[in-house]
């Protein structure tokens, strides 16, 4: 995957929200990198390889929201330091891919 980690924390406001079956997280945009085909994280909760998910993003452009479904495709890490998650988005319409691809490109992003 291709991305960008966001420069400025307030870029995706208020947060980014994740959410499996029995656990949801709103993260900080200062944990979160957005690529063109996924998002990585970082997680105080360990999440099980191919675990379903879906993922709720507010542009820092112009505030509307994305939601994308995806599978988690690698969490390393421990309880005491956190869990790295890496998702793939699944089933992604046009429009999404377009507006995913502008975040992950955005003046907000570095490389």
């Amino acid at each position: 995957m291709s991305g960008k980690k966001l420069r400025d924390a307030s870029a995706l406001e208020p947060k980014v929200a994740v959410a499996a079956r029995q656990t949801k997280l709103e993260l900080g945009a200062d944990t979160v990198s957005i690529h063109k085909s996924g998002i990585e994280f970082r997680s105080p909760t360990a999440f099980e390889e191919w675990t379903e998910m879906t993922v709720s993003l507010q542009s820092p452009v112009d505030g509307s929201r994305l939601s994308c479904n995806g599978v988690v495709v690698a969490c390393a890490g421990n309880r005491h330091t956190g869990y790295h998650v890496s998702m793939v988005f699944t089933s992604l319409t046009r429009q999404a891919e377009n507006r995913l691809n502008a975040m992950a490109h955005s003046a907000f992003g570095v490389s």
